[in-house]
C-alpha cells in the first residue's frame, strides 16, 4: 500500500492506495470527509416560444437527416420545408403532380371563415358547443340549422388545425374541378348525410357534435375517386430512419375507410369520441356526388 494525500479538502490527509490493484482503502471517517456531489438542479420548463423553436429544429434536423440518407422508391423530398411538419406528424403531403391552375378561393374563403368562428367561439367553448353544436336528440333546434352551425366549431386547436390542413390539400382541386358552386353543393351533401348518420346511430343522443370533419371526408372521397392516380407522399418513420414514399390516393383512401369502419365500431360501443359515423356518412355523400356527375366533365384525372 502507499500513502497518497488527499488534497483540496479542508483538512488533509492521506489515502491507502494498492500499487497492484489501484484500490483505494479509506479509514474511519475518511469517507465522509469527502465532497458531495451537488444535487441535480430542478428542470426548468422553457416559455412557449422556446418550446416551438426547439421542435421546429427538430424537424428541421429529421428533413435535413433524410435527405442525406435518399427515399424509399426514389420519392424526392418535398419541396417546401413547411410540409415537413405535417409529415413528421404523420399526414400526407401533396406531390408537385397535385398542383392547380387556379386560385382556389372557395376553398381559402372557407378555410378563414371556419377559422374565424372557431377561434371566436374558443372563449366560450362550452356554451358555443352547447347552443350550436349537433346534438342528435335535438336535431331540429333553429329549424335544423345546427347541421350547418356544428360544421364551423371545433373542439380544440388541434382539431381545428388537423380540419384546415385536409380542406386546403384536397378542396383546391377539387374546387377547380366542379367549380365553386358544385364545390359548396358537395360540401353540402357530405355536411347532410354525414349529420344523419350521426344522427341516427351515436349511442348518446344528448352529447354534442362538432367539427368540419364530416363534410371535409366528402371532400376526400371525391378527390380519390376522380383521381386515383394522383400521388400524395407520406414520411416513413422507423427510428433512426426517416423516408418519404409516394403513394396512390385510391390506396391511401382505402387505408382512410378501413380505419374509420374501426373507428364507427369503437364509436358505437361507446369507446370513443370521434364521430367516425359522421365521416363516413361524409365520405358515402362525396361517392354518391361523384357518381351522380362522373359523366359530365370531360376533363381527364391526373
Amino acid at each position: 500500500m502507499a500513502e497518497v494525500p488527499a488534497t483540496g479538502l479542508k483538512e488533509e490527509f492521506f489515502l491507502d492506495v494498492c500499487t497492484a490493484c489501484h484500490l483505494v482503502w479509506f479509514d474511519l471517517l475518511e469517507f465522509q470527509a469527502l465532497p458531495q456531489k451537488p444535487a441535480a438542479a430542478a428542470e426548468v420548463e422553457l416559455p412557449a416560444a422556446a418550446r416551438e423553436k426547439l421542435a421546429l429544429l427538430k424537424v428541421e434536423c429529421i428533413r435535413e437527416r433524410a435527405e442525406s440518407e435518399g427515399s424509399v422508391r426514389g420519392a424526392p423530398s418535398p419541396g417546401e420545408w413547411w410540409q415537413w411538419l405535417p409529415g413528421v406528424l404523420g399526414m400526407p403531403v401533396e406531390s408537385s403532380s397535385c398542383a392547380t391552375g387556379i386560385r382556389p378561393w372557395a376553398t381559402w374563403g372557407l378555410a378563414l371563415l371556419i377559422a374565424a368562428i372557431s377561434i371566436l367561439a374558443f372563449f366560450d367553448l362550452e356554451n358555443a358547443v352547447n347552443r350550436f353544436g349537433l346534438i342528435p336528440a335535438q336535431y331540429g333546434r333553429y329549424g335544423g340549422l345546427t347541421v350547418i352551425t356544428s360544421f364551423f366549431l371545433h373542439a380544440g386547436v388541434i382539431h381545428l388545425l388537423g380540419n384546415l390542413y385536409f380542406l386546403c390539400v384536397f378542396g383546391d382541386n377539387v374546387e377547380e374541378f366542379l367549380g365553386k358552386r358544385r364545390f359548396f353543393l358537395l360540401l353540402l351533401t357530405a355536411i347532410l348525410l354525414g349529420s344523419a348518420a350521426h344522427i341516427l346511430w351515436h349511442p348518446d343522443a344528448q352529447i354534442a357534435c362538432v367539427g368540419a370533419s364530416g363534410g371535409i371526408s366528402g371532400v376526400i372521397a371525391f378527390y380519390a375517386l376522380q383521381f386515383p392516380r394522383a400521388r400524395l407522399q407520406i414520411l416513413l418513420r422507423v427510428f433512426p430512419l426517416y423516408r418519404w414514399i409516394e403513394l396512390p390516393v385510391w390506396l391511401l383512401f382505402l387505408f382512410w375507410v378501413l380505419l374509420q369502419m374501426l373507428g364507427t365500431w369503437q364509436q358505437i360501443c361507446g369507446m370513443s369520441s370521434v364521430s367516425a359515423l359522421a365521416h363516413l356518412g361524409g365520405a358515402l355523400g362525396g361517392a354518391l356526388f361523384w357518381w351522380a356527375g362522373r359523366n359530365t366533365d370531360p376533363r381527364d384525372s391526373f
